[in-house]
């Protein structure tokens, strides 16, 4: 931690930022954490392995997240997060729409707070988080796993758009 701690700084330092404008984060208990996720105004994803729990946590706490999208699985989970969150507008496909849109959204208190309050609104609405919706589509494919294995079938599932 202490080196990727020193490289921020040197390289933040390096393009004309105050190093001590970076703060690092102890580890806090969840609800800790979670209040000072909440703090944050727009949650940067790093590439090519993207957020996954973090990214979660922030868009549960109303912390737009941006993302860049890749071709692995790695590189793609936080949009997949976005997506299931309702907010495909904030997944990118290149640095420069990336950083294009990490620039608007700072520089646009009200798109970044109509943002915010679409994520705090619909967090327990969207399917990324309905957690009654996800144990009964899981359970629905697991039957589904089970009858086809029954039957000798080894085709994939394929489960209809915004289901699991």
């Amino acid at each position: 931690m202490a080196i990727a701690v020193a490289n921020l700084r040197h390289e933040a330092q390096r393009r004309g930022i105050d190093p001590n404008r970076l703060v690092f984060a102890s580890k806090r208990p969840p609800a800790e954490h979670l209040g000072r996720l909440a703090l944050a105004d727009l949650a940067l994803d790093t590439f090519p392995y993207t957020s996954h729990t973090t990214g979660s946590d922030a868009l549960w706490v109303g912390v737009p997240l941006i993302t860049k999208i890749g071709n692995t699985f790695v590189s793609r989970v936080a949009a997949s997060l976005l997506n299931a969150a309702g907010f495909p507008e904030l997944i990118t496909e290149t640095w420069e729409e990336y950083f294009e849109l990490a620039l608007d959204l700072a520089n646009n208190p009200v798109r970044l707070r109509s943002i915010r309050e679409r994520l705090w609104t619909n967090r327990l609405t969207c399917s990324l988080f309905d957690t009654e919706r996800f144990a009964r589509d899981l359970e629905r494919l697991y039957q589904r796993m089970w009858q086809d294995h029954g039957q000798g079938k080894k085709e994939p599932i394929v489960l209809p758009p915004g289901r699991i």
